[in-house]
């Protein structure tokens, strides 16, 4: 019999077209469900990377059509391989209102067997850094924050707790989510090389200790190709061209803080897969109970 709880991360370097990402995604897929995966989790940003504001409000009118050849694609595989598997992937979507606010939407959606889509995560916390003599990124020039706390999903191997790249640094949306019931929490990603050098696998490791969770991390890893579609905008700079490289590095935590799979460093598209152990989660959180340990009696000031 396969394994109960077997989970796997779909890595890839997406680009700006859309139609080469789905083909990448969709083969990854079909090679889960031949592993008897039950949940593959994709990164933050699957259906496409940008270069700048004005192309990704371009490329986010045709997120529609990848999400709906998507769903038909795992519809497909799973009659074809008589299999199930659920689909949790991070896209963009263009603006709920663009009369008043044009960004798009930074989401993560959960996706079913039958091509479902049972839950949307809009991104709460976005990037924006402007640091002295230093890169500045600012996320909110072209994405919307998102306003509602995320939802615990209970999936084939688990209870989910969604949140997405930027999100793992503040560890109140994990707790969060663990009080909510989660058992695991996914941090789709498309990490900076700097700070996935600095951060990624610890902030994992704290997130999964802090909450004797396991912890999910898909990331996006390689030079992403964003200029592999038709835009063209007359205010760029021919001259001046925009380099956009993940850090990568998917790698799945277990609650006592080990890494129990890792993406080889230098594969862009692979599968990381892991089998849950729940006896193990049971076992930290009654040797350490930390939610009854908490002290809920105190009055900050």
């Amino acid at each position: 019999m396969p394994p109960q709880f077997r989970i796997a991360i779909g890595q890839l370097c997406s680009s700006s077209n859309l139609q080469k990402n789905l083909k990448i995604v969709t083969q990854l897929i079909s090679q889960a469900i031949d592993k008897d995966v039950k949940l593959i989790l994709f990164p933050e940003a699957t259906d496409f990377l940008s270069r700048n504001a004005s192309h990704s409000h371009y490329l986010a009118d045709q997120t529609p059509a990848f999400i709906n050849d998507l769903q038909h694609s795992i519809r497909t595989l799973v009659q074809e391989k008589s299999k199930r598997i659920d689909v949790s992937i991070g896209v963009h979507l263009p603006s709920s209102n663009p009369a008043e606010d044009s960004r798009t939407q930074n989401v993560l959606l959960y996706i079913n067997y039958n091509g479902q889509i049972l839950d949307t995560y809009q991104k709460l916390h976005l990037f924006d850094v402007n640091i002295k003599n230093g890169p500045i990124l600012k996320e909110s020039q072209s994405v919307q924050p998102g306003t509602i706390l995320p939802n615990v999903i209970q999936t084939p191997v688990g209870k989910l707790g969604t949140a997405i790249c930027y999100d793992i640094r503040f560890p109140e949306h994990a707790a969060y989510l663990r009080s909510m019931g989660a058992q695991l929490l996914c941090y789709p990603s498309a990490f900076t090389m700097k700070t996935g050098a600095a951060h990624w696998e610890t902030l994992g490791k704290a997130r999964a200790i802090d909450n004797q969770c396991y912890v999910i991390m898909p990331g996006q890893q390689g030079k992403h190709n964003v200029y592999d579609d038709n835009w063209h905008n007359e205010t760029e700079s021919p001259t001046v061209l925009v380099e956009r490289q993940s850090w990568g590095h998917s790698m799945i935590i277990n609650p006592w803080g080990d890494i129990v799979a890792e993406a080889n460093s230098s594969i862009e598209h692979q599968l990381v897969v892991a089998d849950l152990d729940y006896e193990l989660m049971q076992t930290v959180r009654e040797n350490m109970p930390l939610l009854k340990h908490m002290r809920k009696d105190i009055i900050y000031n």
